[in-house]
């Protein structure tokens, strides 16, 4: 086949389960602008419960006018600087988002970040450049309503703003993109339809309320996941449902919508309790990183201070989030997450990495296996590569990923898992799956791999099977830090964990990408699979 036939193909494989709203929606958002309304705000509601804390969040406004996100400095000393050209799209998105209004501040910093919310709006124009794009317009709002309940009075001129770029966000809502935007603008319409009264907030509430009410159901999975199966943005709108909890409480409302909150809020935090690790951050599945959602500790404490049921401590060898397609697996001291999960839905792959049948391993609280992560949403050969199948510790073959992963959000033939089996006993724990990723190419090649897990090992067990031999290959990412001596593995605190393979390995340099703009050196462990079949094991004492 050709390259443009090839590319026409991967493209068919992309859009055609692409949604009907999408598709009329990104056709909608080209023609549509809108005109800007700028009368005075709606009338403030009356507080009559209390506020709590939200979730903190790193200092990212330093000292006037220097920023921090992402891992990469800049500042706003100008107005042009709100568009800095040098800087990622990611970057800008969050140098609108304002988050540093929830980060640990003394009166001196909280007078700099009154200053910008000024600036902001006298540099940036209605509906023009990037703060005005719906999702972070939605991001901006939450936070301004959170700072100014938490006691922080708005000055002359900031609620009308505010109410400006609702309306701008009423008539520019995400339903080309649907998922995890969608649920962001849902957000600020509610937070903004409880902190004003009237008409128009009514309207606002409302077209929030169902929003959720559409989406919540299809969106929060039977098991609490969230249907991105990206542990990161789980632990986004698992925030975001705190805070809306919280106003919830501050206004006194008895919605339904506010009376299930706290059930979908119990299932969303036990789904990423399982998904954290045990040094307190998240499973790098999918595009995730640390360092954007507030990790399991925060978001634990702030339910505590909502008076939410503590979150019973998880007990058992066995999780498996079989809505999501995820397990864990505890046995002695060490901890194994699994990946049989799906890309994500079916319309809306594009947070999902080619990493199916891989997993990561915790001895104590020491990573030892890995995925790769993720530092960059740009489009270019850093993002394709961290989305690869080599990125992550499962098998490659024929050099191909087990979906098809272009552009910086786009998937094309993905893989499905099948055959799923888990068994459970007192001496071991056994989960297997195959996936069909591979079936495109000749032979039509078929991976299947198992995990048996006892309390001081972990065997991995790979047979890739088709018509003709395909060459394979498997990749056991190490953890930074992680030392491979021999048959050993020596983890930061010095600890061995013995290894073997039924294939000679070789051990290249690689590097691991836990936070967006972040590098850190590592290994990793290669081991062809000539015959098509491999076993290897981990043991730790």
């Amino acid at each position: 086949m050709t390259k443009a036939g090839a590319d026409a193909l991967r493209l068919f494989h992309t859009v055609r389960r692409l949604r009907p709203v999408q598709v009329y929606g990104r056709a909608w958002r080209q023609l549509k602008r809108g005109r800007i309304d700028t009368r005075p705000s709606p009338p403030v509601r009356t507080v009559i419960g209390p506020w709590a804390a939200p979730a903190p969040r790193e200092r990212s406004l330093h000292t006037a006018w220097r920023t921090r996100f992402l891992n990469h400095d800049g500042e706003i000393a100008q107005a042009s600087q709100w568009e800095d050209p040098s800087q990622t799209r990611l970057w800008l998105y969050n140098l609108h988002y304002f988050d540093d209004l929830a980060s640990a501040s003394d009166e001196q910093h909280r007078a700099l970040q009154r200053k910008l919310i000024s600036r902001w709006i006298a540099e940036n124009p209605p509906a023009n450049g990037t703060g005005w794009e719906p999702y972070p317009v939605s991001l901006r709002a939450a936070n301004w309503v959170k700072f100014w309940l938490a006691g922080n009075q708005p000055d002359a001129g900031w609620r009308d703003s505010l109410a400006a770029q609702l309306r701008w966000l009423m008539t520019h809502l995400e339903w080309h993109l649907l998922g995890n935007h969608l649920l962001a603008n849902a957000k600020a319409l509610v937070l903004a339809g409880l902190y004003f009264e009237g008409d128009e907030a009514e309207g606002w509430l409302r077209k929030g309320f169902e929003i959720y009410g559409r989406q919540l159901p299809e969106q929060i999975l039977g098991d609490g996941g969230h249907f991105e199966l990206s542990p990161m943005y789980h632990a986004i709108i698992l925030e975001d449902l705190l805070d809306l909890a919280n106003a919830g409480r501050a206004y006194g409302r008895t919605e339904p919508f506010f009376a299930a909150l706290s059930e979908i809020i119990g299932r969303m935090r036990a789904w990423l309790a399982a998904m954290t690790h045990p040094d307190g951050e998240i499973a790098l599945f999918n595009d995730a990183a640390f360092g954007v959602a507030a990790p399991l500790g925060d978001l634990e404490a702030y339910a505590r201070r909502l008076g939410l049921p503590d979150l019973l401590s998880a007990s058992g060898r066995l999780r498996h989030l079989a809505p999501s397609g995820y397990v864990r697996l505890d046995r002695g001291d060490a901890a194994a997450f699994l990946d049989l999960a799906a890309v994500g839905p079916d319309y809306l792959p594009g947070h999902a990495h080619a990493d199916t049948l891989s997993f990561e391993l915790s001895v104590g609280d020491e990573r030892v296996i890995v995925n790769g992560g993720t530092s960059t949403y740009e489009r270019g050969p850093l993002r394709e590569s961290q989305r690869a199948t080599r990125a992550h510790s499962t098998v490659e073959v024929a050099s191909q990923d087990s979906s098809e992963m272009w552009a910086s959000f786009r998937v094309g033939r993905r893989a499905c898992v099948e055959a799923t089996a888990v068994v459970d006993t007192a001496q071991e724990t056994a989960v297997s799956a195959a996936h069909n990723g591979y079936r495109r190419l000749p032979g039509k090649p078929l991976h299947r791999r198992s995990w048996v897990m006892t309390d001081n090992a972990l065997e991995v067990r790979d047979q890739v099977n088709g018509s003709q031999p395909v060459p394979a290959i498997a990749r056991f990412h190490l953890a930074p830090g992680v030392a491979a001596d021999g048959d050993r593995l020596i983890t930061t605190s010095g600890r061995a964990i013995r290894w073997r393979s039924t294939a000679p390995a070789t051990v290249e340099q690689s590097d691991w990408h836990p936070c967006f703009g972040q590098r850190l050196h590592a290994s990793t462990l290669l081991v062809p699979m000539p015959a098509g079949e491999l076993i290897t094991v981990f043991e730790w004492g």
